[in-house]
């Protein structure tokens, strides 16, 4: 969440944060819940310190042998103050924190100021798209004439959203996966990890996505919550602990299937794997100390990038505005992968910095070996990638006319051949 303190010694920079995400001004309100909260608090440490008084002057008075029963009365009094103010302080509390913990983050000022995608700002591009004899096919058009991509039985169990992927397409998927694992292991330096699927409400609570997002996630029925991506998990990893500051960074990586409900989708991206419930991912974490987040950020970014470029996948970089940044997101870069079927890019990566937004509802501390002081440590985000949307990115960039698929070269070991015929 946010640092109120910060918000204090700068007036007006929550309205602007606000105001250039396109939401409504609030940062009065939370300075006069904060406010109140903070006199009641005073009130009860006050009424306690007489509790504390009384009792000791009971003491005396009752050990040197004199009347008492005014201080009995007097305590009695102090009692009832104090549950009454306890419960004062607790609703003032309560209020205060359910509003702070719905603000989102406040963007960098690297940020471009706008209300949505289309003031994102594209800052570099990669690769030419290709030029096609024919009308490109889109990827579930490619799927199903290769007999491998079912839609339609998948939803006869499953619902809408699900896909039963075959034969060459499963491998594919899997070669993906194997194939980026392995670049951020042994090229980027990252610690691979098998991470928990299913998490307890004070780890998604620790990352941001509650209470805001909770239509967005898959709830079991005793309470816990699907991953929508590991990046939940992986933050957590230190949750609660006090780093050395030697340790930073932090650099993990985990492929998982990933659950989202999709909720206000409707209507979106029917068509095909573009958005669906269920979905691998190659999820890359940091977590630095202050000084390291900006260069740690420009570093990852590169990283998800990289998987790109040995695919020779076409693809552009841009800032996300105000206006289309994540709830957790000081600042973010999304890698669009050009998509010839759609004739138009598509996110396929977003690798975001966080500050110590999300430290500071997880407690993640590291202490600064300088001033020997705790102080929060920032997170960063990013896909490393999306196998789903890079396996439609290579169906659709290395189709053939009759159908048929290339394999990008330095996915062949993985894959085993280099071509995906009709089954």
């Amino acid at each position: 969440m946010i640092d109120i303190g910060y918000v204090r010694l700068h007036p007006g920079i929550l309205d602007t944060a606000m105001k250039n995400r396109g939401k409504q001004p609030i940062e009065t309100q939370l300075l006069d819940y904060e406010e109140e909260f903070r006199g009641h608090q005073t009130k009860l440490q006050q009424l306690l310190e007489e509790r504390n008084n009384v009792s000791d002057e009971f003491g005396r008075c009752k050990a040197a042998g004199q009347n008492v029963n005014a201080l009995i009365s007097r305590i009695e009094s102090v009692k009832k103050s104090i549950n009454t103010q306890t419960e004062l302080t607790e609703n003032a509390k309560t209020k205060y924190i359910s509003l702070l913990e719905t603000i989102p983050n406040i963007p960098s000022d690297e940020c471009p100021i706008g209300p949505d995608e289309g003031s994102n700002l594209e800052i570099r591009m990669h690769g030419s798209p290709r030029n096609f004899n024919w009308p490109p096919r889109e990827h579930h058009q490619i799927g199903d004439h290769l007999n491998m991509m079912d839609f339609t039985r998948a939803a006869r169990i499953a619902g809408s959203r699900y896909v039963f992927l075959f034969s060459d397409l499963a491998r594919l998927e899997r070669a993906l996966s194997q194939f980026m694992l392995d670049v951020h292991t042994m090229e980027h330096g990252y610690t691979e990890v098998y991470v928990p699927l299913i998490l307890e409400r004070s780890a998604m609570y620790g990352v941001g996505q509650l209470p805001k997002f909770e239509e967005d996630l898959f709830r079991t029925t005793v309470g816990t919550y699907l991953i929508p991506t590991s990046e939940a998990s992986l933050a957590n990893i230190h949750n609660s602990e006090i780093l050395r500051e030697s340790e930073l960074p932090l650099r993990y990586t985990a492929y998982t299937p990933c659950f989202r409900s999709e909720a206000g989708a409707a209507g979106k991206d029917t068509a095909g794997m573009l958005r669906q419930h269920q979905f691998g991912k190659v999820e890359l974490v940091s977590i630095t100390s202050p000084g390291q987040a900006i260069e740690e950020h420009e570093r990852m970014t590169m990283c998800a990038e990289n998987i790109l470029k040995k695919l020779q996948l076409p693809y552009r970089t841009v800032i996300l505005s105000t206006g289309d940044m994540g709830f957790a997101s000081e600042k973010t870069y999304d890698i669009e992968v050009w998509l010839p079927g759609q004739g138009k890019y598509r996110e396929i990566s977003s690798c975001s910095r966080c500050g110590t937004f999300q430290a500071r509802r997880m407690n993640t501390r590291f202490k600064n070996e300088e001033t020997k002081k705790n102080e929060y440590v920032h997170t960063l985000n990013g896909s490393g990638i999306a196998v789903g949307r890079c396996l439609i990115a290579v169906l659709e960039n290395y189709q053939l006319e009759d159908g048929s698929v290339e394999i990008p070269e330095i996915l062949i070991p993985y894959f085993g051949k280099s071509k995906i015929e009709s089954r």
